[in-house]
């Protein structure tokens, strides 16, 4: 994920202070130094990054730790705290009949977005509806109408009208039973003058609840002019940042939104309609620092399940496996749950003592790797006879010789999925005998306060700052 980087080298930071008690005053420009590094190389804007290391420095010489606490966790502490200062409060987009204007240069990512919002909004329980406005970009039309089509959103455009504003105007009386109208502005490759005009001309005819500026995570330092322009010519309530599962450094971003005053509103977290997430500052910050986002976990858990096939197996419940016979068939409706999840590597992240610093210690392509062989697994499972499935113990040579066969993968690939399968069995028998709801309740603390430490996720009795 972007900011990867940063992340990774502000955990590396704060783990010089392991073992220390107690902090000195070189202790502390030492590693403000370092967090100055860190934000300058993810493109965060020198004035930012400044304000933001002299608030630190203060606070570490000023403020008492509190008893116990390691010099490490305590100036954890105060990182997390002011880079969720910096950031500010999620955009306020209450859960009701709203219209949003969506603007960002050509290549940003509005039309994407604009479906990705839509299909958020409708598992919320609302009807929203896209309306297509760019007469400018060739293909912006049947790129928006195939996206919004894959969300399953209302959708509104006119190819043979090359009037932005008047498409605008008509898109809002042809969707008039939506409840969300998101409206999808054009873009251009630079701020141009008839950019700007024709997007003011728009934002006057449909007069939105809410003007959102999208930005590529890779805007890097030319974010704050672009947000400035925007923010003078219509006002930014609060920014998209997309393409957030790529490589660029993404401070860019966290500047306009300084920038603006505003605050971030949605993430962009892949190419599927489905890869998108409502900015929430406590979990984004805390993912960022390796102590995971138990809350954005239980959202993908909750969708993966809804989104997972069970249609042809309606006598499958996943609570089942607490209390009966762990099968291959359950493992593989495991997998496609955890397939839904999105990437593993996202995933992790969102798992206290998981993401972080225990990620860093990994291969670059672990996660890769990882998916890779759970495909290969599917794969396995699916050249396999039901009765092998419920009973996986009583495969012999020859059956493993027959699956590898008849799946195209090796004798070898399927010994190793049989082996993974008695791994789960006895997690799976050990949750089975954890007998009361107190235990459940007990082991799901602990994994929000660190669950034993490593990887930079543990913050002993504090949890994620409760």
């Amino acid at each position: 994920m972007v900011l990867d980087d940063l992340g990774s080298s502000l955990r590396g930071t704060l783990d010089k202070l392991r073992g220390k008690s107690r902090l000195s005053e070189e202790d502390i420009e030492e590693i403000v130094k370092e967090i100055q590094r860190s934000l300058l190389s993810a493109d965060v804007d020198v004035s930012l990054v400044m304000e933001l290391s002299d608030n630190i420095k203060e606070r570490a010489l000023e403020e008492e730790p509190p008893a116990g606490t390691p010099a490490r966790d305590f100036v954890l502490r105060i990182v997390y705290e002011e880079l969720v200062d910096l950031i500010g409060e999620s955009t306020d987009l209450p859960l009701e009949e709203q219209t949003i204007l969506l603007a960002g240069l050509q290549g940003s990512g509005k039309t994407t977005s604009a479906a990705k919002m839509a299909w958020w909004f409708s598992t919320k329980g609302l009807r929203p509806a896209v309306i297509q406005t760019d007469t400018f970009r060739p293909g912006a039309y049947d790129q928006a109408k195939e996206m919004c089509e894959r969300a399953e959103v209302d959708f509104y455009g006119n190819p043979d009208n090359d009037d932005p504003v008047e498409i605008a105007r008509n898109g809002l009386e042809e969707t008039g039973e939506a409840d969300v109208h998101i409206v999808d502005t054009a873009g251009r490759h630079a701020l141009e003058d008839d950019l700007i005009d024709e997007i003011e001309q728009i934002e006057e005819t449909v007069d939105p609840d809410k003007s959102l500026l999208v930005l590529d995570a890779a805007i890097g330092q030319g974010a704050k002019d672009q947000a400035q322009q925007f923010d003078e010519s219509i006002g930014i309530d609060g920014v998209v940042i997309t393409k957030l599962d790529g490589t660029a450094k993404g401070g860019g971003a966290l500047t306009a939104v300084d920038q603006t005053d505003s605050s971030i509103a949605f993430l962009g977290t892949g190419e599927e309609v489905q890869d998108v997430e409502r900015f929430e500052p406590d979990g984004f910050i805390s993912r960022l620092l390796g102590m995971g986002d138990l809350g954005q976990l239980a959202e993908r858990v909750e969708r993966a399940m809804q989104q997972t096939d069970i249609e042809d197996d309606e006598e499958w419940d996943p609570e089942d496996m607490l209390t009966g016979q762990f099968t291959l068939n359950d493992m593989q409706k495991q997998m496609e749950a955890m397939n839904n999840m999105g990437p593993l590597d996202q995933v992790m992240d969102m798992i206290p003592g998981f993401g972080g610093g225990i990620k860093d210690q990994l291969p670059d392509d672990a996660m890769d790797v990882t998916q890779e062989r759970m495909r290969a697994f599917s794969v396995i499972m699916d050249s396999m006879t039901e009765t092998e499935k419920e009973y996986p113990k009583a495969i012999g040579a020859d059956q493993i010789e027959r699956i590898a066969r008849g799946s195209g993968t090796s004798e070898e690939q399927v010994r190793e999925l049989l082996q993974q399968y008695k791994m789960m069995e006895r997690t799976i028998k050990q949750f089975q005998g954890m007998g009361s709801d107190k235990e459940m309740q007990r082991m799901m603390q602990q994994m929000q306060q660190g669950g034993g430490g490593g990887g930079g996720g543990g913050m002993g009795g504090m949890g994620p700052f409760g």
